[in-house]
């Protein structure tokens, strides 16, 4: 498994903070993401509005979101966060979950009204979890006209995808958009000290990802929280393993302000793992990553939320 990213994407610290290459775009990103889900959770508003700027005034510039979370709340809250000169220093992620040209096309708008701006740095596919997915994005009438267009409209500077439920339907995505003469800029996938023991996103995805010069995402560091639940690492060591892989910025939900310092601290004192740190790190919890029983937005439905709403999908 490749482990420590390529020098160049982390020569970039800013307020202590190291920030890397998104890929080929040339963007650089902030090593930690604010993920956008948890912000939707927090019972305050106005602490989630601190949150996101303490955030930003930190050194952490990227910020994730999607036009589900929360019904809404969690990009209204982050538009709301975004104002008094925030939006310019951060660069803004969300998704949307429309398969249809028509889904597809209105989720943007409302995601770009919620948000309160007129671009969308990177937009992403959400919830690339079937294997008729990619068909239904590239196909007549599909989401990525939509996407194509808004681009093309000064909507969207960049094109992404994401998933959680297997490294197969991740690559026949990328298979799927190399047939129809596209190129994402990014991809989003959980990357943790259990997915590297099963059907792991690390060995079968990122690999083709660093080659085509794709950015890596990193997601659920810490299994949302399953992976802290196994016992076996602490929420620290969760985050530098992903930070010591190949990828671009990691994303990690932060629902206070509290949380957020860990993860500031997790940035902070980043130093790319050895593999025998590595090698003990993945000792540790390889029997409980056995058999996935702590990846379960893998092995069930419960982090699907389009399957309990397939109505999104158009």
């Amino acid at each position: 498994m490749a482990l420590a990213a390529p020098p160049q994407h982390s020569s970039d610290v800013r307020n202590g903070i190291p920030y890397r290459r998104l890929g080929r775009t040339g963007e650089m990103v902030s090593l930690i993401g604010v993920g956008g889900y948890h912000l939707g959770r927090q019972a305050d508003e106005q602490e989630t509005i601190r949150i996101v700027r303490t955030a930003v005034d930190s050194g952490i510039n990227f910020l994730d979101n999607c036009w589900d979370y929360n019904g809404g709340a969690s990009e209204i809250r982050m538009g709301k966060a975004l104002r008094d000169g925030y939006r310019e220093k951060a660069f803004l992620m969300t998704k949307i979950d429309g398969r249809t040209n028509e889904s597809a096309a209105r989720q943007i708008d409302e995601s770009l009204r919620r948000l309160q701006t007129d671009r969308i740095d990177l937009m992403q596919f959400h919830e690339v979890i079937r294997m008729t997915d990619p068909e239904r994005v590239f196909g007549t009438d599909g989401a990525l006209e939509a996407v194509v267009a808004a681009q093309r409209a000064g909507k969207i500077r960049y094109v992404g995808f994401t998933g959680h439920k297997s490294p197969a339907i991740h690559l026949r995505m990328l298979q799927t958009a190399r047939a129809h003469g596209f190129r994402f800029d990014a991809v989003q996938m959980p990357l943790n000290v259990m997915d590297a023991h099963y059907d792991s996103f690390a060995k079968q995805v990122v690999p083709v990802l660093v080659e085509q010069d794709i950015a890596v995402l990193g997601m659920k560091p810490m299994g949302d929280p399953f992976v802290l639940v196994s016992g076996t690492v602490t929420a620290v060591e969760c985050l530098h393993y992903a930070m010591s892989l190949p990828t671009s910025v990691v994303i990690t939900g932060c629902d206070s302000l509290p949380v957020l310092e860990q993860a500031l601290h997790a940035a902070r004192s980043f130093r790319p793992l050895s593999e025998a740190a590595v090698e003990a790190l993945l000792g540790r919890t390889a029997h409980a990553a056995s058999d996935g029983k702590y990846e379960l937005y893998k092995t069930t439905h419960h982090f699907d939320g389009t399957y309990q709403n397939p109505q999104w999908l158009g």
